[in-house]
């Protein structure tokens, strides 16, 4: 297998975390979404204003919280 870079090999293994744990494919995806958030949008983005980076952040993980049923 490929080595993945460590912003796929989170995502992939937040993936694999919730197959392990039988989750539903909507828990799978809330996982990915969260992992990519994190990797995609740090918290802190020199690219980007703090308030840009913010919102991109919480539509992303607005949509895992859906899929997650807690909202």
């Amino acid at each position: 297998m490929t080595n993945l870079s460590p912003a796929a090999q989170e995502v992939l293994d937040a993936a694999l975390f919730e197959v392990n744990a039988e989750c539903d494919a909507r828990w799978i995806a809330a996982a990915v979404l969260r992992a990519l958030a994190d990797q995609v949008v740090p918290k802190r983005t020199a690219l980007l204003s703090p308030g840009t980076v913010a919102g991109i952040r919480a539509e992303i993980l607005a949509i895992a919280t859906e899929l997650e049923g807690t909202n």
